[in-house]
């Protein structure tokens, strides 16, 4: 138990009614301990029940356990208290990107983005639909180009945001190099299938929550907190590391790619991506 969570523990403990229940509970889910997450949110809901921060909490906690469904329920009832509560526009806004529903995720990503200019990751979030919404087919058949009727993608106010060149120059650029937000939306980077299929959408949302689970898992065979993962398969190697800790960073190379290489690789990139979310702030 880290510092911080001893003391707000402590704060908690000597006054229920305190609000620090919600840095407590948002401190818990960062280190993976979404049971006792879970519990002193449910406890904070039960005192107080108006409060769209405290279910925006127990959403976010929900949506790591991958009970989607229920944080889609807690995420509505904060926007019926709060019609701009930011946190529940990206989370809702999340969960319809993740169920193909482009036109109301762009909606309320849009709305966070406008009520809080400088979350990065309702910036990133926004331009990572904007830019699969011009990607889509136009009425006629014909990808997204530069006729009437295409999705303007204007880019971020930031030299050097464009979600589409986050990698450009490192090797595997725009096939392999995956980097999502703790929530599985990809922020940048690309990755196929072998049949050419673009599913690096469809990776990052079923990594939502991995880096929670390798923490706990770490702490629980005492390994302290984890650095990276590798894992080998029949198809290639992959390799994970947390450039930040509300994001992750997947590199997928062919089987003949040594671990040690891709560890490099891995590395420049996750050095990369942190100059890059820097510039967002």
């Amino acid at each position: 138990m880290t510092d911080d969570i001893r003391v707000m523990t402590a704060q908690l403990a000597a006054d229920p009614a305190s609000m620090v229940f919600l840095p407590l509970g948002e401190a818990l889910r960062q280190r993976g301990q979404l049971e006792a997450a879970e519990k002193v949110a449910v406890s904070g809901l039960g005192r107080y029940p108006e409060s769209a921060d405290a279910h925006d909490l127990y959403a976010r906690i929900l949506g790591d356990g991958g009970q989607l469904e229920q944080a889609f329920d807690e995420w509505d009832i904060a926007l019926r208290l709060d019609p701009e509560h930011v946190g529940a526009h990206k989370g809702i806004g999340f969960l319809y990107f993740v169920a193909g529903d482009l036109e109301r995720a762009l909606s309320h990503l849009e709305t966070a983005a406008r009520t809080l200019p400088e979350d990065a990751g309702a910036q990133a979030a926004l331009a990572r639909v904007k830019e699969t919404l011009a990607r889509q087919p136009t009425g006629n058949g014909d990808l997204s180009g530069d006729g009437a009727g295409v999705l303007d993608v204007p880019p971020l106010d930031v030299d050097g945001a464009d979600p589409a060149r986050l990698f450009a120059g490192l090797e595997g650029a725009e096939d392999g190099l995956i980097l999502l937000d703790t929530r599985g939306l990809r922020l940048g980077g690309g990755l196929t299938s072998p049949d050419g299929t673009e599913v690096a959408d469809a990776v990052s949302a079923h990594l939502a929550g991995v880096s929670q689970e390798a923490g706990r898992t770490a702490r629980l065979l005492g390994l302290g907190s984890w650095i990276s993962l590798a894992a080998e398969s029949p198809d290639g190697h992959l390799f994970m590391v947390a450039p930040t800790t509300e994001t992750l960073l997947l590199v997928v190379r062919e089987r003949s790619v040594p671990l040690g290489r891709l560890a490099v690789v891995t590395e420049r990139a996750a050095t990369v991506a942190r100059s890059w979310l820097e510039g967002l702030r």
